[in-house]
Order: C-alpha cells, then structure tokens, then sequence
C-alpha cells in the first residue's frame, strides 16, 4: 500500500520514515488555508485541519486506490491562546516569554484516509520550561530555530535546553505521536489485506 505524507515538515518525514509499515512514503504538501476558527479549542482545531490537510491531498489525486494520505498539525497552546509559528523575531521573544517558566500543552492532530477507512485522532503533551533570562532567548531567536516551529522553539534542537521536562508522548511535540500512528497505520495496512 502506498503512503502519502501531507507536510513539508522535515520532522515529520523523519518521524514517519522511522515507523517499520512506512519505509517508502511520499511526500505531497497540503497547502491548505490554516486561519484558526476561534471557536475551536486547540484539541479540535488540530483534528480539524489534519483532516482537512489529508482530505485536500485525497481529493487531489481524485481517491486514488491503494494509498493512504496522513495529515497532520501541531499547535502550542498556554492559557487558552494558541501559538502558532511566529510572525516574526518581536513575535518569537513574545511567545517564548509567555512560555518561560511556565507548563503549556502541544496538541498534535493526525489523519488518515484511504478507500473506506478514515480515521483521526488527537493527542496531547504537557512541556514544563525553565524561566529564562532574556538575554538567552534573544540569542536563541538569533539562531533562526523558531521561525518555523509552533509556539517559537523546536524540543529537538537548541530549544531542548529550555525544558525541564514532558509529560506525554515526546513526539508529539515534534509532530507525530509515532505509537499511536504506528497502530493506526497497521490497522488499515492489515485492513486492506483482508479485503
């Protein structure tokens, strides 16, 4: 069964070539209108345009047989605000301020489709930050890493060194909750056999 990735996320490539059942995948960018409704909360807004990343590509390819497209979206979000990809560097300092010292959750939402099956799910990840001098997050915005990262900063880069700890699926943070991807793939991938 083929597999289309719908992000131009290098981290999300990454993630999903690591997973067993997707060693050979696509990559094909959902470049989809993102404004945020803001009567969605960050759980289901995350849902939302995941699916609607997967579903744009599905339609695309006019339902192509054989092949299953996964959407996927990440937002930060601390005090019921969600922070998306900085503005700019004054955007960036603004974010990383709110965040320091303080508990915020990344919410990652994940779509599947494929010939019969759809499926979508959302999980979430609490990041404890250190307080930080801002002399350091100057210097960290200076480095180029926030720019295009929800909520200004990337767990798997310099950023790492602002968290104290995660309660959660690390992964999820960088854009893809591999267990629970791994499983729903299997699961349409063992599906499809059977038909």
């Amino acid at each position: 069964m083929k597999t289309i990735l719908a992000s131009n996320s290098p981290r999300r490539r990454e993630l999903l070539a690591s997973i067993a059942v997707c060693q050979n995948f696509e990559v094909i960018p959902a470049n989809v209108d993102e404004t945020a409704d803001p009567a969605l909360s960050p759980e289901q807004l995350v849902h939302h345009l995941a699916e609607k990343k997967a579903l744009h590509i599905w339609e695309t390819l006019a339902h192509p047989a054989d092949t299953v497209i996964i959407g996927a979206d990440t937002i930060v979000a601390i005090d019921g605000l969600i922070l998306g990809k900085p503005k700019d560097a004054d955007d960036a300092f603004d974010m990383l301020l709110r965040l320091s010292g303080r508990v915020h959750t990344v919410f990652t939402g994940v779509s599947l489709i494929s010939a019969g099956k759809r499926k979508t799910f959302t999980e979430s990840t609490k990041v404890f930050f250190r307080n930080m001098q801002t002399e350091e997050i100057r210097e960290y915005i200076a480095t180029g890493e926030p720019f295009d990262k929800a909520g200004s900063y990337g767990i798997q880069g310099r950023g790492a060194v602002f968290i104290e700890r995660v309660e959660g699926d690390y992964f999820t943070i960088v854009g893809l909750p591999l267990c629970r991807l791994n499983l729903a793939l299997r699961e349409i991938f063992e599906g499809n056999r059977s038909l």
